[in-house]
């Protein structure tokens, strides 16, 4: 049986990861907008330092999610960033969207859940996480640099709550769509494709932030620098440490939790990044474009999340209000 996937959101984490289900087993379509053209036209070429250079040439090519409506998706995936939190933000893919359709994250930041499961109640939702470094380039170029990680995991709420019979629904049909996504990335070369539980999956997903978070937005406040630049020089690596941390620390008493001892320590993180030669953080790219930034969903959400439990991330917020003010600036510059 073919399963039908729609990426809305055809970037440079969207695209690769759209080019690795298993096109067996998967009819994938992508969704473009300022890249439709050449898209549709030539599909993407992808230079991999794991797969080698490749074409993939997408099932279908839209210009938007409306021209996707007519077709039935089994899985719909948003891998755009994450600029606002309210309801009527995840409205953009309800016409793709039926009753049987699985919604899939790819997105960074904390509680980007939260307006699809309003706006979808009774959908099964997947959060995912990526730890991929690549970057698109002329449109349909994309260099994928280090990296091929993804975790998913099903969604009830910011806690991976299962206490009444909606939450224990939505968290089943999530594990098994979330268990179905695995294996098609893993039969499209994907060996570290992985799923968790409702909680562990939000452990990974605050996990993930402490990079984002120190290397992101340090990234742009320290000139734009790679990740490996920061990392090999001792000031912004023992600040990066600092950062990474902080929102380390959090973890346990937001969550109820211990750090579980199978994910990366600080030191492992700052090790690999120092290898990832030639890349920079999506927000370096954005910023160096003019492009929005994902401040809130990577720093502001976090806080208000710390706040709500007591905790402070003094780094952070200095950081917080640094970027957001450099932010306003930069935009009106444009």
């Amino acid at each position: 049986m073919t399963t039908s996937v729609l990426v809305v959101g055809a970037g440079a984490i969207g695209a690769f990861y759209a080019s690795r289900l298993d096109a067996k087993h998967a009819k994938v379509a992508v969704v473009c907008r300022s890249n439709y053209d050449m898209v549709h036209r030539d599909g993407f070429q992808i230079e991999s330092r794991t797969f080698g250079n490749y074409e993939f040439r997408p099932w279908k090519v839209y210009s938007s999610v409306e021209q996707a409506s007519e077709t039935h998706w089994d899985f719909v995936i948003v891998a755009t960033k994450a600029f606002n939190f309210d309801k009527e933000s995840a409205q953009f893919i309800a016409d793709v969207v039926s009753s049987e359709t699985s919604i899939v994250l790819i997105q960074n930041g904390i509680d980007v859940e939260v307006p699809y499961r309003a706006m979808f109640p009774s959908n099964a939702i997947i959060s995912a996480v990526s730890v991929c470094s690549s970057e698109l380039q002329s449109g349909r170029v994309l260099k994928h640099y280090r990296w091929t990680r993804i975790s998913l995991g099903p969604y009830s709420d910011r806690y991976g709550r299962s206490n009444t019979d909606r939450e224990r629904s939505l968290i089943e049909r999530g594990e098994r769509a979330s268990h179905q996504l695995e294996q098609l990335w893993k039969d499209g070369g994907i060996s570290d494709a992985e799923t968790y539980d409702a909680l562990d999956l939000q452990l990974v997903r605050w996990h993930k932030l402490s990079i984002n978070a120190a290397m992101n937005v340090s990234g742009v406040l320290s000139g734009c620098l790679g990740n490996d630049r920061m990392c090999k020089d001792p000031l912004l690596r023992s600040h990066l440490k600092a950062c990474m941390k902080e929102v380390l620390d959090a973890m346990p008493e937001i969550y109820g939790v211990p750090i579980p001892e199978k994910f990366a320590s600080i030191d492992a993180i700052i090790a690999s990044n120092e290898k990832n030669t030639n890349s920079r953080s999506s927000m370096v790219q954005d910023w160096l474009a003019h492009r929005p930034i994902e401040l809130q969903a990577i720093l502001g959400n976090a806080l208000n999340i710390t706040r709500e439990h007591n905790i402070t991330m003094p780094r952070l917020e200095s950081m917080y209000a640094l970027l957001q003010s450099a932010a306003k600036i930069h935009m009106d510059s444009n």
